[in-house]
């Protein structure tokens, strides 16, 4: 591998990064202004924003006829955005988690996650797949939306003066630009780092998917890690939540479900992949139920169990790529101690939180 493609690798997140932050900018900008609420905000535009890179990235690998990096980068961004992600976020500060989250958008990223992984069975996603992704990215949208408009306070003095100043001509072309702008950075970038990752995968003798689980995941989920811990910081904490909720959704809906109507080879899902990286992620969105269940919030005592998962779960990546001989003990050490001792947590506090409900409502 050249350092001239080392560098373009390293330059290429950077763009993802900043051509994310520009596309979030100016479509948040222009949502705020057409009155949509925070909340949807986060799971609708700001997710779809920052999971422009996945998209890029996704379809760039698909036109280069590297599917293993398409799936891992999404399977990957998926696992990353729930444990590190929500994880990193909950130890600056306790993630309070919207009632209309838990009811509604949480069960529908389970739901999809079981739908690919069933999908995936056959070792291979096709159109067919990929169209029925995108007609419940349809579903999904229309269901978020009318929830919203029913659902919403009507607008203050100030938030309608908000809307005004947001639709003046300057600043709506300001925010289009910025968004025409974000595009293009990310198209650029998304080129430079699926290059840069075929050539990290040769050169270490790596599969693609390993490359795409974790380096291109990290790096295409880092506009995720910086939205979620500004919003974070900023006490926006239905976006905060609800970009990774959103993120995750979008990735499997819009991004796997449009990369696989253009791709007309589809993507071959790797027996790893099923056996694995697909059922973490499944187990990733499943134990958020239980966390965002009791006292609706994510503690940082639960962020450091979701950070602990991701670092558990990477390493034995690591640990598979070059071929450790003692692979199967530290898998066996991790479902006889790791699995027990997450289901009697959550067990615990789930039945003290429905112990203290109940006692509330007497």
């Amino acid at each position: 591998m050249s350092i001239l493609t080392g560098v373009l690798f390293v330059i290429g997140i950077f763009l993802l990064i900043f051509g994310a932050d520009l596309l979030v900018r100016g479509s948040s900008q222009i949502a705020t202004a057409a009155g949509i609420p925070p909340l949807i905000i986060g799971l609708t535009i700001v997710a779809l924003g920052t999971s422009s890179p996945e998209l890029a990235v996704s379809l760039q690998a698909a036109i280069a006829d590297q599917s293993e990096i398409t799936l891992g980068n999404i399977v990957g961004s998926n696992i990353a955005n729930l444990l590190l992600i929500l994880g990193v976020a909950a130890l600056i500060g306790p993630l309070p988690v919207a009632s209309q989250l838990l009811r509604r958008d949480l069960p529908i990223m389970i739901l999809v996650s079981v739908a690919v992984l069933l999908m995936s069975l056959d070792g291979l996603l096709s159109r067919i797949d990929g169209a029925l992704l995108l007609i419940g990215l349809v579903i999904y949208f229309f269901i978020t939306v009318r929830g919203a408009r029913y659902g919403s306070p009507p607008p203050s003095a100030s938030e309608l003066e908000v809307r005004k100043r947001g639709r003046q001509p300057l600043v709506l072309f300001t925010n289009i630009a910025l968004i025409a702008g974000g595009l293009a950075l990310l198209v650029l970038g998304a080129s430079w780092l699926v290059d840069g990752a075929v050539a990290f995968a040769a050169t270490l003798g790596i599969s693609q998917l390993i490359i795409g689980l974790t380096i291109v995941a990290v790096g295409t989920s880092l506009p995720e890690i910086a939205t979620t811990v500004i919003a974070g910081l900023r006490g926006e904490r239905d976006i905060a939540v609800g970009n990774v909720v959103g993120s995750n959704l979008l990735n499997l809906l819009c991004v796997l479900g449009l990369t696989l109507v253009l791709d007309p080879n589809g993507i071959v899902v790797p027996a790893s992949a099923i056996r694995l990286d697909l059922p973490v992620m499944i187990g990733a969105a499943a134990i958020c139920a239980p966390i965002f269940f009791t006292r609706q919030l994510v503690s940082r005592r639960e962020g450091w169990l979701l950070l602990m998962y991701y670092i558990a779960y990477t390493l034995y990546l690591v640990l598979d790529a070059v071929s450790f001989r003692w692979l199967d003990s530290y898998a066996a050490l991790l479902g006889l101690i790791v699995l027990p001792v997450t289901l009697t947590i959550v067990t615990v506090r789930v039945l003290r939180e429905i112990r203290i409900r109940e006692i509330q409502t007497r």
